[in-house]
């Protein structure tokens, strides 16, 4: 369970950023190198790499170099993680809210004691 937390942890983390978001959205359409990456966004291209190196400790991106093109690609099974437990959360929310609801259903219009 640790591990998984960790795992969470470093995911959200790379996620929290909206460049690496970005390039995260554009890995989703299929594999492209650095300077391609680089290109929509305002930054100098050292700073792209930071961000890729943050993608690539959470494990949401991997990378190859051949010769002097570095390619990435996007790992889905590692987003599914994050996924799964943003999926599990919401069904827990789910749940509550239908419970709220049932007991306002049993309980219509009950008076507020605070106004009398």
């Amino acid at each position: 369970m640790l591990n998984y937390n960790i795992s969470l942890d470093l995911i959200f983390h790379a996620l929290a950023d909206p460049a690496r978001r970005t390039i995260v959205e554009r890995l989703s359409q299929g594999p492209a190198s650095v300077s391609e990456l680089a290109r929509p966004l305002a930054m100098s291209l050292p700073a792209v790499v930071q961000h890729l190196q943050v993608l690539e400790a959470s494990g949401l991106v991997q990378s190859e170099k051949v010769g002097r093109v570095r390619t990435c690609r996007i790992e889905p099974v590692v987003l599914k993680t994050a996924e799964q437990w943003i999926t599990e959360r919401r069904a827990s929310w789910e749940h509550h809210f239908d419970l709220l609801g049932d007991y306002l259903a049993e309980h219509p219009e009950e008076p507020d004691e605070r106004s009398s």
